[in-house]
C-alpha cells in the first residue's frame, strides 16, 4: 500500500501524541505551551564531550557534525544553544590572547588544518536556523587537569604567578586585579569580533572544595584586602567586581548582547540564612559565588542555575529550589531565570531512583512553567539528550515544544519593537504541490533597527485580518525563518485561511502583524470560494478561467506578467461588489511558456503560475 504524504505526516503526528500520554503523570493533560520560552542546550567541547566528538576530526567533519546537532536541536524545538568555546584559557577560535583548544586538533596551540574559524562557522550556522548563539566560556580555570596540552602563550606560561595549583587544576587566581582585567580582554575580544547574542559563564568561579586541598591565596588577600577581614567575603567580592566588570563592559560596546550565568542550582543552604531547606553544593558557600545578588542587581541579562536534582530528592528537591528562585527575582530589575536541566542524569541505572523514571523531566517542566520569573530551560548536555532519555525527547516533540516558540524578550535592554513587513503575498506553483509567502522587509523603527528574523502564523476559518491579539496562541505559530518567503508544503487547503507575518528584531520584540487573506480551493475545478482559485484548465492552450472571491467590496486589479516581472496585460481593474467574480484570461497570441497572474486587492497581493502549452 502506497501512502500519501498527508497520510504519512497525519500518521506522525498520532504517534507522537500517544507517546506524549505515555509521558504523562496519571491524570495529567497536555497544555499549552508558552508562545515565548526559552529552550536551549549546552554543547560541550572539553574533553570532546559533545562537539567535537573527537580530536582527530577533520575541519570539514567538524562542521558537518556541528550542523547536524544544530538540525536534531531545531528539529526537537530547541530554539538556543549554549556553545562551550573556552575550557581552560584556550580558544575555539582565533586568538591573540589564547592558544587553540587541544580538544579541537589534538594539541593545544595547533590550529586546524586546513584553517578555518569554527566560531564564526558555529555562529553563522546557529542564526541561519532562526538559533540564539551564547557562547559559554570558562573564566578561571586554566587547565583542566596536570597532564593536558600547554602551548608556549597559555596563560600558565605567559603569567605563572597569576596561576594557583589545585589538585590536578591550575586556577586563574580571582584575587588579582590584572586576572580580572586579562579575562574581561578576552570576553571583549570575542563580543568585539563575533555576533554572539549571549556570553555565558557556568558554575567555574572559585574551585569546588576538595578534602585534603586549599587554595593558597594568602598572597592575594594580604597584597589587595580592600577593607575586608573575612577571606569568604573578600573572594566573594572578587568574583562580584569580575561579574559587574564584565556586565558593564559588554552592554558599553554591544548592549544588545545578553549576559548570562549558569551557577550551582543551590544559592546557600538553610532557610535561615534566606537560601533554601537543602543541605547541597552551595554557590554562596563552595565557591563564593554570590549568584542571587547578581540576578537581584541586574548584574546579569540571566541565570541559569543547575538545578540537577529530582522532585522529591532529600538533599535538595526540585519543587522546592526551582520556586524559590523564581521568588528572587526583583521587581524593579527583573531580569529572566531559565533552569537548568539535568538530563544527562536520566537513564533506567541513574544513581537517583527518581531520574529512573521517564515521568521525571516532564514533570520537571511542568513545575517551572509554574513559576511566573521562570521562561525556559537548558539542558544539560547535547550528546544525553540527543539520545533521547527514557523518551524524553519524544515528549518534547509531542508535547512541551509542540510549537514553536519565541525567544523571550528582555525590555531593559531594548522594548522598541520592529516595523510591520510590507507587501505579503501568496505564490501557488503550478501543480499546487506547495505555496509559497514573500514579503518585503520592514523600514527601520525608531531605534534604527529593522528585522532580524520574520514569525508566520497561520488563523484557519478566517477571512478577517487579524490584530495583535491574535498571535498570542502558539498554535497559530507555523514556524520562523530570516529570509523574507516562507515554503508552505503540499496543496492549498479547502478551507480560509488568514496568513500573518510579524518581524522580529535581535532581541525579539514583535511587530504588528501585516496580513494576507487566502481562500484556497484544494483542487483546480472543486469550487471552493476563493480569494484567488486555481485556474483552471492549467496548463491551457488558448484561454483558461480566473476567479476569485472579494469578502468586501473594494478595488481589484489582476495582470499577467513574465518570469522577469514584466507586464504582459492588465486582465482587469476596477472596484468590485463583494462575493465571486471570473476572469477569463485569452492567450492566444502569445508565446508558450510560464506566467504569473498576480492578483491585487485590499486584503493583499496573491499570485499563481499558468502554463501555455502550443
Amino acid at each position: 500500500m502506497v501512502l500519501s504524504t498527508q497520510c504519512i505526516v497525519r500518521w506522525f503526528s498520532v504517534a507522537l501524541a500517544l507517546v506524549s500520554l505515555a509521558f504523562s503523570a496519571p491524570g495529567q493533560t497536555r497544555s499549552v505551551p508558552p508562545k515565548r520560552e526559552l529552550r536551549a542546550a549546552w554543547i560541550a567541547h572539553i574533553f570532546n564531550l559533545d562537539w567535537p566528538s573527537s580530536r582527530s576530526r577533520t575541519p570539514a567533519q567538524q562542521r558537518q557534525e556541528f550542523i547536524s546537532l544544530l538540525d536534531r536541536h531545531r528539529q526537537n524545538g530547541i530554539n538556543a544553544v549554549v556553545v562551550q568555546i573556552r575550557a581552560s584559557a584556550d580558544a575555539l577560535y582565533p586568538s591573540t590572547l589564547e592558544p587553540w583548544s587541544e580538544w579541537l586538533t589534538g594539541t593545544q596551540g595547533l590550529a586546524p588544518n586546513p584553517p578555518y574559524d569554527p566560531l564564526a562557522f558555529m555562529v553563522r550556522e546557529t542564526h541561519r536556523r532562526e538559533m540564539e548563539f551564547h557562547a559559554w566560556l570558562n573564566p578561571y580555570r586554566a587547565l583542566s587537569s596536570a597532564t593536558a596540552s600547554v602551548a608556549p602563550s597559555h596563560v600558565t606560561v605567559q603569567h605563572p604567578n597569576w596561576v594557583v595549583p589545585y589538585g590536578n587544576l591550575r586556577v586563574l587566581d580571582p584575587g588579582l586585579p590584572a586576572v580580572r582585567q586579562y579575562l574581561v580582554r578576552v570576553v571583549m575580544d570575542v563580543v568585539r569580533r563575533y555576533d554572539v547574542d549571549a556570553i555565558h559563564f557556568d558554575d567555574y568561579f572559585y574551585p569546588a572544595p576538595q578534602t585534603g586541598l586549599t587554595f593558597n591565596d594568602a598572597a592575594s588577600f594580604a597584597a589587595d584586602p580592600r577593607g575586608f577581614t573575612v577571606l569568604a567575603d573578600w573572594r566573594r567580592n572578587n568574583v562580584d567586581l569580575f561579574v559587574k566588570l564584565v556586565s558593564d563592559s559588554i552592554r558599553a560596546a554591544k548592549p544588545w548582547v545578553k549576559f548570562g550565568i549558569s551557577p550551582p542550582g543551590v544559592w546557600r543552604n538553610g532557610t535561615s540564612v534566606g537560601g533554601t531547606a537543602t543541605t547541597a553544593f552551595a554557590s554562596y558557600t563552595d565557591i563564593f559565588a554570590d549568584s542571587r545578588k547578581w540576578l537581584r542587581r541586574g548584574w546579569v541579562d540571566y541565570l541559569a542555575p543547575q538545578v540537577y536534582f529530582a522532585i522529591g530528592q532529600t538533599a535538595a528537591n526540585y519543587s522546592l529550589i526551582v520556586p524559590w528562585w523564581s521568588q528572587q527575582v526583583n521587581p524593579d530589575t527583573v531580569r529572566h531565570v531559565y533552569v537548568g536541566q539535568g538530563v544527562y542524569r536520566v537513564s533506567t541505572t541513574a544513581t537517583e531512583p527518581r531520574f529512573r523514571l521517564p515521568t521525571q523531566l516532564p514533570s520537571q517542566i511542568r513545575l517551572l512553567r509554574q513559576q511566573p520569573n521562570v521562561v525556559g530551560s537548558i539542558f544539560y548536555n547535547t550528546t544525553p539528550l540527543l539520545a533521547n532519555p527514557l523518551g524524553f525527547v519524544d515528549s518534547l516533540r509531542s508535547d512541551f515544544y509542540r510549537y514553536p516558540a519565541l525567544v523571550p524578550t528582555m525590555p531593559w535592554k531594548d522594548a522598541v519593537p520592529p516595523l510591520a513587513p510590507r507587501q505579503v503575498s501568496q505564490t501557488n506553483d503550478a501543480g499546487l504541490s506547495e505555496s509559497r509567502l514573500s514579503w518585503l522587509a520592514p523600514l527601520p523603527a525608531a531605534d534604527g533597527e529593522s528585522a532580524r528574523w520574520y514569525a508566520v502564523y497561520r488563523f484557519p476559518g478566517r477571512t478577517v485580518p487579524v490584530g495583535p491579539a491574535d498571535l498570542a496562541n502558539p498554535a497559530n505559530l507555523l514556524g520562523i525563518t530570516d529570509t523574507t518567503t516562507y515554503r508552505i508544503v503540499g496543496p492549498p487547503d479547502s478551507a480560509p485561511y488568514v496568513y500573518a507575518v510579524t518581524a522580529l528584531d535581535r532581541l525579539h520584540n514583535e511587530s504588528p502583524p501585516a496580513n494576507v487573506v487566502l481562500l484556497l480551493g484544494a483542487t483546480a475545478g472543486v469550487g471552493m470560494p476563493a480569494l484567488f482559485e486555481p485556474a483552471a484548465p492549467n496548463p491551457f492552450a488558448t484561454e483558461t478561467r480566473l476567479a476569485f472571491t472579494l469578502p468586501a467590496a473594494g478595488p481589484a486589479t489582476m495582470r499577467v506578467v513574465d518570469l522577469a516581472g514584466r507586464e504582459i496585460a492588465v486582465l482587469t481593474s476596477g472596484v468590485w461588489a463583494a462575493g465571486r467574480h471570473e476572469v477569463a484570461l485569452r492567450a492566444a497570441t502569445w508565446p508558450a511558456g510560464l506566467y504569473v497572474v498576480v492578483l491585487e486587492t485590499a486584503s493583499g497581493v496573491a499570485r499563481q503560475k499558468v502554463l501555455l502549452l502550443r
